[in-house]
């Protein structure tokens, strides 16, 4: 089902702070940034090796990024791993027994078809399924 670690999402407080040390200190590039309304998030995306990593800052103080640092603070948030068919992964995991956070695919950063499993199912991990075209 899993083709490769398509990006890892890590939460932050502050984008811009945060693009400094991975941009300055580590020497990587940023490919863009860009808004999320339906996650009520900003993604910053910068390309490593054949994967992102993919900043996200909360753009509402009651959006799922920001109860995730108040909650855990900042961090890993989830990884995503790319699929084919977001929706034939979807059913193969619910047929294994897995708990899904999505039961249909919805629309993430860079028009990727993403559903998320839910970290109870998952050892503790929050994955996403990703399908971009």
């Amino acid at each position: 089902m899993v083709k490769k670690i398509d990006h890892i999402g890590i939460a932050v407080k502050d984008l811009e702070e945060t693009l400094k040390f991975y941009q300055d200190v580590l020497g990587m590039d940023l490919a863009g940034t860009e808004i999320v309304e339906e996650q009520k998030v900003k993604v910053a995306f910068l390309p490593i090796g054949d994967t992102k990593i993919e900043l996200l800052e909360s753009t509402d103080k009651e959006g799922p990024i920001a109860r995730y640092i108040e909650k855990k603070g900042e961090g890993v948030q989830h990884i995503a791993y790319r699929v084919d068919d977001v929706e034939k992964a979807i059913k193969e995991m619910k047929e294994k027994g897995i708990r899904m956070i999505d039961e249909s695919p919805r629309y993430g950063a860079g028009g990727a078809k993403i559903a998320f499993a839910h970290p109870k199912s998952t050892n503790g991990v929050l994955i996403e399924l990703c399908q971009r075209d």
